[in-house]
């Protein structure tokens, strides 16, 4: 899996722990820069007239850039969860396609590859709606089935050629294969931990600043709102990127359409027009 250790540490945590630890480390920053100023205003007790402006300029600053790395972070993302759920979609029209042209096969290649082809749709679903825990032996199913299904259809060869379809059988049978790679990669790829140190740290050291420059008590209030509102949107972030152990994951529905539509659609019932002679 790509990322890093901080990638492996927040996967091991639920998304309230990663509300509360994020709160908790900003908190703590804040806490920390409040008594930074206090301690300078006891050696420094005099002010300069435009220190205020400079202190709304430079918490406003790192304000802003926090949000542009919140920003980025979000939209790399939610792009990983887009390409997984593309990726879905067009392998349920892979797999799909591929039933279909099994259907113009001689027997028994025809009921060996409709079978096949069940099989395998049924355990994608299996690993799209697995837990992390799960995934080890349907990944030893998968590739067991992968490895069946090019042996059947290297053993209908002759029967596509004699159909005059070889072409575009290994063609719809290629694409399920390399659909099955893109799949598996794309769930393991994750957000670089260099963008998430980034991300964490910077949203800590503005709390510190926010901290440092906090006068009033009540202020605190509309601090604490801020902190626990950026550790839920942060929280999102490190959602999207768990591919299989998240709650916002891609939907299987597109191969569960798929599963009903084949399950119902047996060989035989391609047959229903074989007998009826051509009319002269």
């Amino acid at each position: 899996m790509e990322g890093g250790w901080l990638t492996e540490q927040l996967s091991s945590l639920s998304i309230l722990g990663v509300v509360l630890t994020m709160f908790s480390s900003m908190l703590a920053a804040a806490v920390f820069g409040y008594g930074v100023r206090r301690l300078r205003l006891r050696l420094v007790p005099a002010r300069e007239a435009g220190e205020r402006y400079q202190e709304s300029y430079l918490v406003g600053s790192m304000l802003g850039l926090l949000a542009l790395l919140l920003a980025f972070s979000f939209a790399m993302g939610i792009d990983r969860y887009e390409e997984r759920r593309r990726l879905v979609v067009q392998e349920a029209n892979a797999v799909g396609t591929s039933y279909l042209s099994a259907q113009l096969l001689d027997e028994p290649h025809r009921s060996r590859l409709s079978s096949q082809m069940i099989a395998y749709a049924d355990n994608r679903i299996a690993m799209g709606l697995a837990e992390p825990s799960e995934l080890e032996p349907l990944l030893a199913i998968d590739d067991r089935l992968v490895r069946n299904i090019w042996a059947a259809v290297t053993a209908a060869r002759d029967s596509a050629q004699a159909r005059g379809i070889s072409a575009s059988l290994l063609a719809a049978y290629s694409q399920v294969i390399d659909l099955n790679t893109e799949r598996k990669v794309a769930r393991m790829v994750r957000i670089p931990d260099p963008v998430l140190l980034l991300l964490y740290g910077f949203a800590a050291a503005t709390a510190g600043v926010i901290g440092f420059f906090l006068e009033e008590r009540y202020a605190w209030f509309g601090a604490a709102m801020l902190f626990l509102m950026l550790s839920i949107y942060v929280s999102i972030i490190a959602d999207l990127n768990r591919a299989t152990s998240g709650n916002i994951r891609e939907s299987q529905e597109p191969m569960l359409l798929l599963q009903q539509s084949i399950r119902s659609q047996p060989p035989k019932v391609f047959d229903r027009f074989m007998s009826v002679e051509t009319p002269r």
